[in-house]
């Protein structure tokens, strides 16, 4: 019943999701419910399961201080940004993209909470609990943990109705992301905030970028060369966490 466990929790907050969607929610406040969900009882769920006393410690949210805490999450945002430039540096560089300004506060203000709203729920449940879910579950081998996460992370985020080189483009892009965001984890001593601030400045960034900078453009930028090359650096930097 373990495995089955495992992959039963996950379903029951998509079905929560989906459940709102369904009764006529966007897809925003469809995931507030499913969100919800997820917070109370993610802790019920450490203590039983992991056998850990201080479940938010367990998954990385409490930080020993508060100074640990915006350090981990500006290095993170900081990783953010370097990839971003690169990312429009080299677009811009092969006549991909045209400068369209249009920023305005409200855009930049929706940019921030869209990046932190999926910076913090993404990562408390793909770095937080899946990545100490199967670490427990694969009793010691963090190295096929940090892999499957990943792969687990690509799979939920691709799109299956794109032409095959895009697909596999985009599976091996989000599954470096996914790489990327796990090592960042270890890196910062079991924080997730480091993730939250490269997975939310990745995501409120290029919004900001597509909505207000460049036009807005459908192909997500992840499944590129030009994004792999920035996260196989960062994945070689931070070789000595796997």
């Amino acid at each position: 019943m373990g495995w089955v466990n495992t992959l039963l929790y996950p379903a029951v907050l998509v079905a929560i999701f989906l459940g709102g969607q369904a009764l006529g929610a966007p897809p925003a406040l469809a995931a507030v419910p499913a969100l919800l969900a997820l917070v109370v009882s993610l802790p019920w769920r450490v203590k039983q399961l992991w056998g850990q006393t201080q479940p938010w410690i367990s998954l990385g949210v409490v930080a020993p201080s508060s100074k640990a805490l915006f350090k981990a999450l500006l290095r993170g945002l900081i990783k953010a940004l370097l990839l971003l430039i690169f990312l429009l540096i080299g677009l811009l560089l092969t006549g991909q993209i045209q400068w369209q300004p249009a920023l305005s506060p409200g855009l930049l203000l929706n940019g921030l909470v869209l990046g932190l709203g999926v910076g913090f729920a993404e990562e408390l449940l793909f770095r937080g609990w899946l990545m100490g879910e199967l670490e427990f579950r694969f009793a010691g081998k963090s190295g096929l943990a940090l892999v499957v996460q990943a792969l687990i992370f690509s799979l939920a985020h691709t799109r299956f109705n794109l032409p095959l080189a895009s697909l596999l483009g985009l599976l091996g892009g989000l599954t470096l992301l996914g790489l990327a965001l796990g090592l960042q984890r270890r890196a910062d001593g079991g924080l997730i905030w480091g993730a939250v601030g490269l997975h939310g400045g990745l995501v409120g960034g290029w919004f900001v970028l597509n909505q207000g900078l460049i036009g807005q453009q459908e192909a997500n930028p992840i499944g590129s060369l030009l994004a792999w090359l920035p996260l196989l650096l960062l994945l070689g930097v931070r070789r000595r966490w796997w």
